[in-house]
């Protein structure tokens, strides 16, 4: 006997896009002491002129839930009707029980799917691509996608290779059914060769074991992260324009990783103001997976917003 299932003959697409910043903005010169740096060094090399950090009450479910519900009205959707809804983020305070089920709860429909994953800076672009392929296998009609951090709680403000780059805020898209393709095909992988790069230590069992109060913060080496940047992200980039059957010059928008935005947009295309229109997203960063998210002023006048994972 057969299994009954069979796809539907649909596609994919971001319905609506939503996000929250926290309202405190936090220019460089507020931090540049603390770190022994300048607003120069800061921006030559991120190209970060200020950033947001999230007071005690914006937590990382009040963040989520503020960034859903604009994306829920936008699309004229309502909370009822979603069927499942991916969490990103490495900064929600609990391994378990998940973020998402607590956010379902908030929005109100606690029945739907709800799981977080954790990926880092890929994070976001995983959950839109299992997002689409819920939705182009039938098995989901509308998923509620979130990135969010609160990575102010996990950051070493007297910590030069850090405490500018890492900081808060949250983004969602509602991704639904369409006729034709609205999400390009995704280039999945990963580099675990560096996976200690970017690390948030030391681990619980390390914390429990210590005689010492302690507490995990990021850190990151610099170095390693810029030529990685440097050398994989335009090839990656390349690769999935050229996987959805599509050039350089027929992009609308351009949404990279910021730390890699130059060296990605030269990669791709050395002739950038010919070939790119794109959203720098210098005075607010907090990871990239919810770059597409933050690109709100530029997705409600494109016909095309690609969006190129890390």
């Amino acid at each position: 006997m057969k299994l009954d299932f069979s796809t539907p003959n649909q596609e994919s697409r971001i319905l609506s896009v939503g996000s929250y910043r926290p309202s405190r903005v936090v220019p460089n010169s507020e931090i540049v002491d603390r770190i022994d740096s300048s607003d120069e060094w800061i921006r030559e090399r991120s190209g970060i002129q200020s950033r947001r950090f999230a007071s005690k009450e914006e937590t990382v479910i009040a963040m989520s839930k503020a960034a859903s519900e604009v994306a829920l009205k936008r699309a004229g959707i309502e909370m009822s009707e979603v069927d499942a809804v991916i969490m990103a983020t490495v900064s929600y305070p609990y391994q378990t029980p998940s973020g998402a089920t607590e956010l379902i709860r908030e929005l109100g429909n606690p029945k739907a799917a709800a799981f977080d994953i954790s990926a880092a800076c890929a994070g976001f672009c995983y959950g839109l691509g299992m997002a689409s392929d819920l939705i182009r296998a039938g098995t989901a009609q509308y998923v509620l996608v979130v990135g969010v951090e609160r990575l102010t709680d996990f950051t070493d403000p007297d910590d030069r290779g850090t405490a500018f780059i890492f900081a808060d805020g949250a983004g969602a898209v509602l991704v639904g059914p369409s006729q034709e393709s609205g999400i390009g095909p995704m280039v999945w992988g990963s580099d675990a060769t560096n996976r200690e790069a970017i690390a948030l230590e030391p681990s619980w069992l390390e914390i429990r074991d210590s005689t010492e109060k302690s507490w995990p913060e990021i850190s990151m080496a610099g170095q390693t992260v810029f030529r990685w940047a440097v050398y994989e992200m335009a090839p990656i980039a390349l690769k999935a324009i050229e996987k959805a059957g599509l050039t350089v010059e027929t992009l609308d928008a351009f949404i990279p990783h910021l730390g890699g935005i130059d060296t990605t947009r030269y990669g791709c295309a050395p002739d950038r103001e010919a070939r790119f229109t794109w959203k720098e997203c210098a005075d607010d960063w907090f990871w990239s997976r919810i770059g597409l998210c933050r690109a709100g002023s530029v997705a409600p006048t494109r016909t095309k917003v690609w969006n190129v994972k890390k």
